[in-house]
C-alpha cells in the first residue's frame, strides 16, 4: 500500500511512514531502496553490528528494534547490484549528529508543546501576499555569537532574534535553509538531510522553539527549501542503492556542473513524493509560515548550466515533469496552509510565475525580482555623473511590475563574493554612503512590491557578509553615523508598516503613478503611491549629490503636501535640507498637470559643501527648473499605458473611479 502512494507522486505525508519511528515495544525502521541486493541497519543500539531488513513487496525494506533509544545513532548499510557496500544516512531521518559525522539519530518529534495558537488564528483565512510583507533574511550561523566566537543554539538565539525583528519593524524572517548540509561553505544550500533542521544549532524540539518564539512575537517564519538539487556526499541520496534512485539517469540531466550536485528526478513519481512531503512537514511540524523555493530556474529549464542538453519530447528545452511538479507543490502547499507565503527564486523572464496552476501559472503566490534587483545594484555602483546615462536602470522595473506578484530582494546573493556590502557598493566617501543607503532602502519600501532585506544592510556594515563570523554588531556601539543610518532604517520600517499606500495596492496600476520618469539629467525620480480608499504619498527620489532649492513637478490639484519622512534629516546622519512647512498647489503647469509643487531639495554634504551628499529619498537632487516653464517634448513621452500605448497624460488613477481628486496625504520621501 505504501508503495502504491509513494508511486502516485503526490504523497505529501510519506515522512510518517519512511524513516525511524517509535512503536510498540521500539523503534521501526524504514527506507526505500528497490534495487538494493539487501540492506542491513546498523547504530549504537547494536554495537553497529549489522542486522538484516526484511523487504517488502515495493523495495522498502524494514526492521523493528527494541532496545533502541532517543538520540541512538544509525546508518543503513546498502548492498548494490554490483555488490558494493555504501553506508547511507536515512533519507527520512528526523535528526542527525553535527558534522563531521554522518549519522542519523533517533527523535521522536512529537510532544513539543506550541504556544503559538493566537498567531496561527491571526493567519487563519489571510492572504498574507497581498498585504504587508517586510522580511529579514538572516543566515543563522552568522547573524550573533557568543563572545567566544560560537555559534549560537537555537534557543539561545530565539530570544534575541524576536526581540530585535520586533523592534525593527520586519514581520517576517526568512532563514536560510537549515535542512541538514555538510558544509558550513553552502551555507545550506547543498542538503544531505530533508527533514533534519541542522544539528549545529541544536535538535528538532529546539527548532520549534525558535519558530515558536517568533510567532508568539507576531513574526512569520519563511525556510529557504531546496529542492531543485542535492549534494555528492556519498553517505546522501546520490545513487542510493546502487542505481540513480533520486537523481536522473541520464547524464545530460542528472548533474549542475557548476554547483557539482545531482538533480532530482522530476519525473519519477516517488522522488515528487519525497519532495512533497518534505515540503509539507516543515508547514504541519514546524508550523513553518512559507518556503522561498531555491533556483527554480534550474528545474524549468533542461539547459540550464548545461552545453549539451536533451531537448522535450515536443523538441523545447522546458522541463516539463519540473513544472509539473512545482504545480503540484504549490497545490500541496495551499491545501495544508491557505496563507503559506510560497516564494520562488525565478531569474528569467518565465511566464506566469504566480498564477494558478488552473490558468497556466507555477502556482507560487510571490517571486523574487532578480531584474529590480540587478539593475539597481549596476546603477548603484556608478558615479552619480554617469547615472544619467542609465535612468532605465531606475524605471524599466515598472515596464514589468504587475506582472507578477513580486518581492524586491536585497539578498545573501548581493552581500558575497567581491560583490560588497549594500554600503560598499556606493561610491563617495563614508557620509555619501551611508545617505545612499538611506536613499535606497526608502526607495525600496516606496517602489511596488513586497521587501526582503539581508542581515547586516540594517547596521550599513562595509564588510561583505562573511558565515564564519557574526555581523558587525559594534558599529552601533562605536560608529554615530552607523547608529543613525540603522536608526532611521528602524524608523522607514515602521512608516512603511503604518501608510498603506506603500504595500497595499501595489499589485496593478491603480496603486502607483508616474509624475516624473524621464528626468535623467538630475537623476530623479517622482511617483505616487495610492491605497485602496484613495490615500496617497508621493515620493521624490534623488539619486544625485546635486541640490536645488526649488525641484518643480505636477501633482494632482487642489492640494496640500506635507513632508512624512526625509532620510536626510539631521537626526539620521543627514545634511538636514528639510520641507518642514506645508507646501500649496500653485496652478503652474508641470509634467502634464496644471498645477504643481516645487520642495527643497537637499545640497552636498554640509553648509560648508566640503561633502558631496548623495541625496536621500528625502531630498531631490534638482537642477532648477523654472516655475513658469511650459511642459517639454521629453516630458511627454513620460507616461505609458499598462498596455504600452503612448499617451499625453499618466495613466488613469483610482480616484477617477470617484469622479473627483482625493487629497493626497503627501509623503515626501527624499530619496538620495
Amino acid at each position: 500500500m505504501s508503495g502504491d502512494r509513494l508511486r502516485r507522486g503526490v504523497w505529501d505525508s510519506a515522512y510518517e511512514y519512511y524513516g525511524a519511528h517509535p512503536c510498540d515495544g521500539g523503534w521501526v525502521f524504514r527506507v526505500w531502496a528497490p534495487q538494493a541486493r539487501c540492506v542491513a541497519l546498523s547504530g549504537d543500539f547494536n554495537e553497529w553490528q549489522r542486522w538484516d531488513m526484511r523487504r517488502l513487496e515495493d523495495g522498502t525494506w524494514e526492521l523493528t528494534v527494541e532496545n533502541a533509544r532517543q538520540f541512538d545513532g544509525y546508518q543503513y548499510v546498502v548492498t548494490q547490484g554490483d555488490g558494493r557496500e555504501v553506508w547511507k544516512s536515512d533519507p527520512y531521518g528526523f535528526h542527525q549528529e553535527t558534522r563531521p559525522s554522518t549519522n542519523s539519530k533517533l527523535y521522536d518529534i512529537g510532544g513539543y508543546t506550541w504556544h503559538d495558537e493566537k498567531w496561527r488564528q491571526r493567519r487563519e483565512g489571510t492572504h498574507p501576499a497581498e498585504g504587508y510583507v517586510n522580511i529579514y533574511e538572516v543566515h543563522l550561523g552568522s547573524w550573533r555569537r557568543a563572545e567566544d566566537g560560537q555559534v549560537l543554539n537555537y534557543r539561545d538565539m530565539a530570544d534575541q532574534l524576536a526581540l530585535y525583528v520586533r523592534d525593527m519593524c520586519y514581520n517576517y524572517v526568512e532563514l536560510l535553509p537549515v535542512t541538514e548540509y555538510p558544509l558550513d561553505d553552502s551555507w545550506g544550500y547543498q542538503c544531505v538531510g530533508y527533514f533534519a533542521p541542522t544539528s549545529r544549532y541544536g535538535t528538532p524540539h529546539d527548532f520549534m522553539y525558535l519558530v515558536d518564539r517568533l510567532h508568539r512575537a507576531g513574526i512569520g517564519v519563511i525556510l529557504d527549501w531546496v529542492p531543485a538539487h542535492f549534494c555528492k556526499d556519498s553517505h546522501g541520496l546520490i545513487q542510493f542503492d546502487g542505481s540513480c534512485l533520486y537523481e536522473y539517469s541520464d547524464p545530460l540531466k542528472w548533474e549542475h556542473e557548476s554547483w557539482g550536485t545531482r538533480v532530482f528526478d522530476f519525473g519519477k513519481p516517488e522522488v515528487c513524493s519525497f519532495l512533497l512531503s518534505s515540503a509539507a512537514y516543515w508547514l504541519r511540524e514546524y508550523h513553518i509560515d512559507g518556503l522561498r523555493v531555491d533556483a527554480v530556474a534550474s528545474m524549468l529549464y533542461l539547459d540550464y548550466d548545461r552545453q549539451q542538453w536533451r531537448p522535450n519530447q515536443h523538441g523545447g528545452k522546458e522541463n516539463l515533469e519540473a513544472i509539473e511538479f512545482l504545480r503540484q507543490l504549490n497545490r500541496t502547499a495551499f491545501a495544508i496552509d491557505g496563507a503559506a507565503l510560497m516564494v520562488a527564486e525565478e531569474s528569467t523572464a518565465w511566464p506566469m510565475v504566480t498564477y494558478p496552476p488552473e490558468e497556466g501559472g507555477l502556482g507560487f503566490n510571490l517571486k523574487w525580482n532578480m531584474g529590480w534587483m540587478n539593475d539597481l545594484c549596476h546603477y548603484l555602483k556608478m558615479d552619480p555623473f554617469f547615472r544619467q546615462h542609465h535612468h532605465r536602470d531606475v524605471t524599466f522595473s515598472m515596464v514589468y511590475a504587475f506582472s507578477e506578484n513580486f518581492v524586491l530582494p536585497v539578498s545573501h546573493d548581493e552581500v558575497v563574493h567581491m560583490k560588497g556590502s549594500l554600503r560598499g557598493k556606493m561610491p563617495g566617501d563614508k557620509w555619501q554612503q551611508l545617505a545612499g543607503v538611506r536613499g535606497f532602502y526608502a526607495y525600496m519600501l516606496c517602489h511596488p512590491g513586497k521587501v526582503l532585506t539581508f542581515m547586516g544592510t540594517e547596521l550599513a556594515q562595509w564588510h561583505e557578509w562573511d558565515f564564519r563570523k557574526a555581523l558587525d554588531w559594534y558599529l552601533l556601539d562605536e560608529e554615530d553615523d552607523c547608529r543613525q543610518t540603522h536608526a532611521c532604517i528602524r524608523a522607514l520600517n515602521r512608516f512603511y508598516k503604518s501608510h498603506k499606500a506603500l504595500w497595499e495596492n501595489d499589485r496593478d496600476w491603480d496603486g502607483f503613478q508616474w509624475l516624473v520618469a524621464d528626468d535623467n539629467y538630475n537623476n530623479v525620480l517622482v511617483f505616487r503611491r495610492t491605497d485602496r480608499s484613495g490615500k496617497s504619498l508621493v515620493a521624490v527620489i534623488n539619486f544625485s549629490p546635486v541640490a536645488v532649492e526649488g525641484y518643480r513637478f505636477g501633482v494632482p490639484p487642489k492640494a496640500r503636501y506635507e513632508e512624512l519622512f526625509n532620510t536626510d534629516e539631521e537626526r539620521w546622519g543627514g545634511s538636514g535640507v528639510t520641507n518642514p512647512q506645508p507646501i500649496k498647489t500653485e496652478c503652474i503647469p508641470s509634467h502634464q498637470q496644471a498645477q504643481s509643487i516645487a520642495v527643497r531639495a537637499a545640497g552636498r554634504g554640509d553648509p560648508a559643501g566640503e561633502r558631496e551628499a548623495y541625496q536621500t529619498i528625502g531630498r531631490p537632487r534638482i537642477s532648477a527648473v523654472p516655475g513658469n516653464q511650459e511642459v517639454q517634448p521629453h516630458e511627454k513621452r513620460v507616461y505609458r499605458h499598462a498596455a504600452g500605448r503612448r499617451t499625453g497624460k499618466p495613466p488613469a488613477c483610482a480616484d477617477r473611479r470617484h469622479g473627483k481628486a482625493r487629497r493626497p496625504l503627501w509623503r515626501q520621501v527624499p530619496h538620495h
